[in-house]
Formats: structure tokens, sequence, C-alpha cells
């Protein structure tokens, strides 16, 4: 047993299910037409000379869950915050062990023909509580190849309680290991499973790190940080302002610059201002000034500084919305022109390729959140908008197991079947991330 210090430890037991029960119609993965679970095509015997059950169908046997340790974010995860005062500024931000990518969940999907998929989500080990006690019983003796249709039943089941954060987040896992199997079932990578004219490579945004040393790389466009908010002083404000006017400085007028702000507090006409004094570094967009949930904040955004008005800079959010029918809401109320979904929260891949046709047939641009990743890639391939795959460094084991490869400053679509990650049962067991 690996142990992982104060982070947590390994655990090797697991959970399996066996249950035999129907299948779905089978999940098409012809190289030139998207797949689809009404695709005709029959549950029997195929002639890839696979086993399957006693009648030949192909199904799920187990599903489980782990939360993984990531990065140095996911230090610390489960220890208890020291605040201060009741105004201690930490308290806004502070988000537990359910939050964001610190609480990276990698899924673990087994079938009777020795397939197994894997795919991230996000939510910790409340969202291995969903997988575990609801969404489990709905794919476990299915045929896993059914991914749009277990979507449907699996999002269904969980309206009237996970419509929105956790529970799509759960059912990313799930949907991206269904997704797994489908591309390993069929010998393709996921990416010429999803229709269109896939390209072979894409340009990298790099988030964070040093423009320097990215554009020796080959590196072309950048992203950094403007974490600020109303409340932030006016110096450390001004500090911001000056590293973004200073990266356009050392990136040159050439290449795109973007920023992010990640914030949870932003008001409409506090961003206005930020972007008036950045007007000079030329920004592509500008990212998350407000609280996800302020979509007509951001729709005034869209008409006082981007291309609904002057058109200083794109305003892009999307990376803490969920399935297509939050996506549609920020199109129709015309609240973003770049839209970020994170494949790893958004519902999983099938989710994302709904939010991108409610994005492309809007004529606006698809850029998934961290699309250079394993899991953004298909997307980032596929959508005719999408110009730039969001790359991070890695910083650990899991992490590298799920990047492709980068060359020159471009992402590469990987060739091997399936999400084409190195990922192992093994190692998701060895960076098991548990409490104590």
């Amino acid at each position: 047993m690996t142990q992982l210090g104060n982070r947590g430890h390994v655990q090797a037991s697991r959970r399996e299910f066996l249950v035999g029960a129907a299948s779905w119609a089978t999940l098409a993965a012809t190289a030139g037409g998207a797949a689809s679970p009404d695709d005709a095509g029959s549950p029997g015997a195929s002639d890839d000379g696979l086993q399957g059950d006693a009648s030949g169908r192909l199904v799920v046997t187990a599903v489980d869950a782990y939360p993984v340790f990531i990065n140095e974010r996911s230090v610390g995860l489960f220890d208890p915050p020291t605040f201060s005062s009741d105004e201690d500024p930490r308290r806004w931000y502070y988000g537990g062990p359910f939050e964001q990518l610190p609480s990276a969940i990698i899924a673990v999907v087994k079938t009777n023909q020795g397939i197994t998929g894997f795919g991230m989500g996000a939510g910790g080990g409340a969202a291995v509580e969903i997988i575990h006690g609801h969404l489990r019983h709905l794919v476990v003796g299915a045929d896993p190849r059914g991914v749009e249709r277990l979507w449907d039943q699996m999002y269904t089941s969980g309206l009237f309680y996970g419509r929105r954060g956790l529970f799509p987040m759960a059912l990313s896992a799930v949907d991206n290991a269904l997704w797994d199997i489908a591309g390993k079932y069929a010998g393709k990578p996921v990416h010429t499973m999803l229709g269109g004219e896939p390209r072979s490579r894409i340009p990298i945004y790099q988030t964070g790190g040093d423009i320097a040393a990215g554009k020796r790389a080959g590196v072309r466009n950048f992203k950094v940080g403007l974490p600020i908010a109303p409340e932030t002083s006016a110096a450390d404000t001004q500090a911001a302002i000056d590293h973004v006017l200073a990266a356009r400085e050392t990136l040159g007028p050439d290449g795109n610059l973007m920023t992010d702000s990640v914030s949870r507090r932003g008001t409409a006409d506090w961003a206005v201002g930020v972007a008036e004094r950045l007007r000079p570094a030329r920004l592509y967009w500008m990212e998350e000034l407000l609280s996800p949930d302020d979509v007509f904040g951001y729709a005034e955004l869209v008409r006082r500084i981007g291309g609904g008005g002057p058109g200083w800079t794109r305003v892009a959010c999307g990376e803490h919305e969920y399935t297509e029918h939050g996506f549609e809401v920020l199109v129709r109320l015309g609240s973003a022109e770049v839209l970020q979904p994170d494949i790893t929260w958004c519902g999983g891949l099938t989710a994302a390729r709904r939010i991108a046709k409610v994005v492309e047939d809007a004529g606006l641009e698809l850029v998934p959140h961290r699309g250079g990743s394993s899991w953004g890639l298909p997307i980032a391939l596929t959508a005719p908008s999408c110009t730039m795959a969001e790359s991070f460094a890695a910083g650990s084991p899991i992490l590298e197991a799920m990047t492709p490869v980068i060359e020159n400053g471009d992402c590469l679509a990987p060739t091997e079947p399936g999400f084409g990650t190195a990922l192992t049962e093994e190692m998701v067991l060895e960076h098991r991330l548990t409490a104590g």
C-alpha cells in the first residue's frame, strides 16, 4: 500500500457488482459519422471475435469511482480551515473538499469482454457516493455503447436533486468512461467517432507559467491570471493589471493573450473599469469576470466591452456551467462570446457534444476548459469554431497520463483507441485519495 502522507492513503479494495440485464442498442462506431445510441445495430454477438455474455452481448459488469490525488492543489484537501475572524477574506474562497480540480475523481467501468473504461469527473467523495449509490445501478448490466441513451437516463433520473453542480460532475466521470469503452471496443480514438472532420492537431494556449519559455517551445497563445475582485486593494489591483501589460510586452504584438479572474464577486461596473485599464494589452478574451450565476451581468459585459458594443475584448465564461440547458441560457441571453465547458464537469463528452451544437448553431466560439487534456481534446479537435486548446503543466504522474502529446505549440490528436490516456486501474488506486 502506497502512503500519500497526510493527503490520504491508498486502499486496494474495490466493490464489484455483476448484474445480468438487458442492454441498449449499440453505439455505431463508423469513421464517417457521429456515434449515436439510436443508430441501427443488434446487441447480439459481434463479428470482431470478442466474446459477450451468454447471448453475445457486451455489458458493464462493474462501476467504481475514486477521488484521486492530482497535484499540489490536493495537499491538505481534507484539513479544516482556520479563519482569523468572521470577516476573514478567505471565507469567500474556501471551497472545501469538493471543489474543482482538487476534487477530481476517476470512474473505472469494466465489461464482460475485458474492456475497461476510465473517465475523469469531480466532486470528490460526495460524487463517488452519487456514482456508487445511484448512477451505477443504471449502468451495470447495460451495453456501454449506448452512451447517449444511458446519459439521458442517468441525467433524467437525477433531475429532482442534481441538475447542476455535483451531480453532473459525477455523471461526467461515468459518461467519459463509457465513451472510453466505446472507442476501445471500436478500436478508434474517441474524436474520430464524433462526426465532422476532426483535425490532427490544434494550437494550444498556455495557462500560467513562463511566457518567454513557452514562446521558445513554440507556444503562440497565453492566458494569465487576473486574480482581482471589487474588494481587492488599489495597490494589488494595479499590480495585477501591470502583470498583464507586462505579459503583452513579453509576448509581443502577435499571438493571443487572455486573462482569467475566476471571480465570484465581480460586478459589471467594476469589470468594465478593469477592461478599460487593460485595453493596451489587446486581450483576445477576459474570462470569468463575474459569478457564474450572474448571467445578466455577463450579457451586460458583452454589450459594454465585448462584440455587442465597442469590442475591446471578447467575454468568456462557462467553465462552471453544466449541460446543454445551462449553456442554452448563456447563448439565448447573449451572455458570452467564448463558451468554455469543462468536459469533466459539464456532464461528460455526451453533454459537451450537445453544448457544442448549441454554441456552433449560435455562431459563437467554443473553447473547452482544459481542452488540451485527454478529456477536452475530442471536442477541441471537432468543434469548427475552436481554434485553441487550453494546456496546463501536468505536475503529477496521473495528470501526465491524461495529457496528450504537445509538439511545437500544438496538441496532437491521439491515435490510441478511446481517449488515448495511459491510465490503468493500478495507477488510479495508487493515487487514490481518502480522508484520514
